[in-house]
């Protein structure tokens, strides 16, 4: 019989293989228990901040995820220079990778996660599905057979019915997912699907599940050890997602009553010890309205979302994870488990809402994050948010007694939270935790896409009173010889006309000076007296229809930023630029890239015809595919890029000859 001394993997030094607020959130808990710590970057990362905290870091290659991240000899060949003798993933890039961890097991590093076959087993859907279905665990109908072809997956989405999901069998993160309505939109979706799972996790496969109405996404996280010992810590509600990625995660979950949440919890130990599980894992199901419930797929890794749990069980799952890989039995049993309170995690991403959230790049000027809540994020003022990663940029999590007081804290920290050079998702978040379905605990799959135009709409009255603020300070800079943006200019300055664009529209704006920091603005019909109180440190405290508050500003050439209470407000100065300057002058006969990133698909060629939104290319930035349509209809008359090529945001892709009549028929 084996003892536990027998079983006991030690190690002194962790490789993270990670990046970004995981790579932090690794080396925080590996510190805490003694071990030091080596980060891995690509050459962009150098001089991140996981970089800078580690005990040691080893550059691992290119900027490419492909050349660094998950480039397995380059990593193999860190943690030797380093003298690390264990390895921990994190989230993403391998952690789900079942050679990664063969090839850390024949190097003599100590693989913290589960063994290669635990990740075949259960990493892989078509896997997981086949083992739980011969378990009798409650499944999707669905295929998850060999036979990838076209023609096989057409008539099974047939078979099955539509509407239908297509998934990515070798990962998560709704990468690879797909919604098909219709059999007509199929063929060109699977392609879409496939190319997304080749991109982010090196493999094609996919699987095809029926499509549940509006369910709850629920998740049950698992902890096993090496001697058969396995818990649940109760279960995450991730229902609030977008194109299936999760938005907004808390736990416990407003939908589940006592019965279903140990009927849930028995499953997931129950497959666990089945396969043999060792660490930290995470079983995903589905819930209907009727509270039925089906296993959807498992992650054989640490979530995103993790924090919930942590802060309702009082457990650090990090901690958990190193122990279980070093060999010791799990900390507590089942009935010692205590969940206490409520809380809620909103996922911070560098997008913007308003341009269908397309991933957003670039310098992140102004930065600061809340107090009081816990935040994962790993930024600093001035820090370059790169298009080759994760758009998500950071976590905040609160925790409160009730799930009202939890949702209260997160939104006055969310206010309060500071992200000015790069848009990000900060104010739909916000509009997200007030919005009565979520406020209520009512919030499924399918409530993103049922309430978007709520969800995305800005406040008109602070439109205008951020407006109005924004005119005031930029008409300081037309008056010559003054300083820009101090409250005083105003007993100096002359009544100005500022001609601002908001959002894509042109606005005049007539500032009048009424004394010491006064202004009169009109827009339009309104007219509105702004009072400038402070400047400090690109931030504002101004009065502004009787209420007083503080803003951050951003001021660079012609562009103003403002953000006052989660809300960012982006003004361009057209004063002194033609009328028509502020219209692209290339017209709407070209296709531009709304992003940064790399072509993966071209779907048209010089001289088809196209239709007005149709498909022309694919660009993947930020491990997601984007598709740009055809702008008008007519001809395509030259292609600027092919597949392969890295493209900045902005960059001409195609030119096209309008057809008068196909736009008339439009």
């Amino acid at each position: 019989m084996n003892t536990s001394l027998d079983k006991a993997t030690p190690f002194s030094k962790i490789l993270i293989v990670n990046r970004g607020e995981i790579a932090l959130r690794i080396i925080r808990s590996a510190r805490k228990l003694g071990y030091r710590t080596v980060a891995v970057h690509s050459t962009v990362d150098m001089d991140e901040r996981h970089v800078l905290e580690a005990d040691q870091a080893v550059c691992i290659g290119e900027a490419a995820p492909s050349a660094s991240y998950l480039n397995i000899p380059a990593i193999l060949q860190a943690a030797a220079l380093s003298g690390a003798d264990a390895v921990h993933p994190g989230y993403g890039f391998l952690a789900e990778n079942e050679d990664f961890a063969t090839a850390c097991a024949q190097a003599g590093l100590v693989f913290i996660g589960p063994s290669p076959q635990s990740i075949i087993s259960m990493g892989n859907k078509a896997g997981a599905k086949n083992i739980m279905l011969a378990a009798g665990v409650p499944c999707i109908p669905g295929y998850q057979g060999d036979d990838q072809s076209d023609e096989c997956m057409l008539a099974e989405a047939i078979r099955i019915g539509f509407p239908v999901m297509i998934k990515a069998t070798a990962g998560g993160g709704g990468r690879g997912m797909r919604l098909v309505n219709a059999v007509e939109n199929f063929p060109e979706l699977l392609r879409s699907a496939r190319s997304e799972a080749q991109n982010a996790f090196g493999d094609a496969h996919v699987i095809l599940e029926r499509a549940i109405e509006q369910p709850r996404h629920i998740e049950i996280q698992v902890l096993a050890d090496r001697y058969s010992n396995a818990i649940h810590l109760g279960e995450r509600d991730c229902s609030v997602q977008r194109r299936h990625q999760k938005l907004i995660e808390e736990s416990p979950s407003p939908a589940i009553d006592a019965a279903t949440r140990q009927a849930m919890g028995d499953t997931a130990v129950a497959a666990v010890k089945a396969i043999g599980y060792e660490g930290a894992g995470t079983l995903e199901f589905l819930l209907d309205d009727a509270g039925n419930f089906y296993f959807m797929e498992m992650n054989t890794r640490l979530q995103v979302e993790h924090p919930v749990t942590e802060l309702v069980t009082g457990l650090d799952l990090v901690e958990e994870q190193i122990r279980i890989a070093a060999g010791e039995h799990l900390s507590l049993s089942q009935s010692e488990l205590r969940v206490t309170g409520h809380a809620i995690e909103i996922r911070l991403c560098a997008e913007d809402p308003d341009q269908d959230f397309m991933p957003q790049s670039g310098v992140m000027h102004l930065w600061s994050m809340p107090s009081g809540l816990r935040v994962e994020e790993a930024l600093r003022p001035g820090a370059v948010v790169s298009p080759f990663y994760d758009s998500m940029i950071a976590k905040i999590i609160s925790h409160g007694n009730t799930r009202e007081e939890a949702r209260r804290k997160l939104m006055s920290g969310l206010e309060s939270a500071v992200a000015v050079g790069v848009k990000t998702n900060q104010r739909f978040l916000l509009n997200c935790l007030a919005h009565p379905v979520f406020a209520e605990g009512q919030a499924t799959t399918a409530f993103v896409a049922s309430h978007l135009g709520e969800l995305n709409a800005a406040d008109q009255p602070d439109q205008d009173r951020l407006t109005a603020l924004g005119a005031a300070l930029l008409s300081q800079s037309s008056n010559a010889g003054l300083a820009v943006l101090s409250p005083t200019n105003a007993l100096h300055c002359r009544p100005a006309l500022i001609i601002l664009e908001r959002q894509g529209q042109m606005l005049q704006a007539m500032v009048e000076p009424q004394g010491a920091g006064i202004y009169l603005v009109r827009l339009g019909e309104l007219s509105l007296q702004v009072q400038l109180h402070e400047l400090a440190n690109q931030s504002v405290r101004f009065t502004c229809g009787g209420l007083s508050e503080s803003a951050a500003y951003l001021h660079q050439r012609n562009e103003l930023q403002l953000q006052c209470r989660g809300r960012l407000l982006r003004l361009l100065d057209r004063t002194h630029v033609a009328a028509n300057a502020h219209k692209d002058k290339t017209g709407d006969d070209k296709l531009r890239a709304a992003m940064s990133g790399r072509i993966v698909a071209v779907m048209v060629e010089i001289g088809q015809t196209v239709s007005i939104g149709q498909p022309v290319m694919t660009i993947e930035a930020m491990k997601m595919e984007h598709v740009h349509l055809a702008p008008i209809s007519g001809k395509v008359i030259a292609l600027h890029t092919r597949a392969g090529e890295h493209v900045s945001s902005r960059i001409l892709l195609a030119e096209f000859e309008s057809d008068p009549i196909a736009q008339a028929a439009g």
